[in-house]
């Protein structure tokens, strides 16, 4: 079997960043996979399940309900490896043109207060393992980076 993309990817020498995974076209639609890497993969502890599972509700939530950005997301979900998140845009994007939407994700996160959406017992299937705390401490890790990222976070090493 061919080895995919993704684990071609050197992940000894991959910082926290925001990268192009992958664009894919279907028909006219292209559509762009980003890789919102939060961890340095094998260097520091993978984020703890509630907190990316609280961020994946937020996230996912903030993102469809997004007046600009809305119609366009496919897709906001964890990574395997708890290292980050992958988000999927329609149109063929590059990083820096994710960066106004996941900035303003993350600020809303680190601000968010009250009832984690969709934290109830008929609306997921493990509603109780959430960590607002924790979720919160997450984004506002990575939203420093997204301030004024490097080009080292913003394409994968070569």
């Amino acid at each position: 079997m061919e080895k995919i993309a993704s684990f071609q990817v050197d992940h000894l020498r991959l910082v926290p960043g925001v990268y192009v995974s992958r664009r894919d076209k279907f028909g006219e639609t292209v559509l762009t996979t980003f890789d919102l890497r939060f961890k340095a993969p094998n260097k520091e502890p993978v984020i703890d399940v509630p907190a990316l599972h609280t961020l994946e509700h937020l996230g996912a939530t903030f993102l469809r309900s997004h007046g600009e950005w809305g119609k366009r997301v496919v897709y906001f979900g964890p990574m395997g490896c708890r290292t980050g998140f992958y988000l999927i845009l329609e149109g063929a994007l590059d990083s820096r043109d994710a960066l106004p939407l996941l900035r303003a994700l993350f600020e809303w996160v680190v601000a968010f207060e009250g009832e984690i959406p969709g934290a109830k017992p008929g609306e997921c299937g493990n509603y109780s393992e959430q960590n607002l705390g924790m979720a919160k401490w997450e984004a506002e890790r990575y939203l420093a980076l997204l301030k004024n990222p490097g080009p080292e976070h913003l394409a994968y090493p070569a």
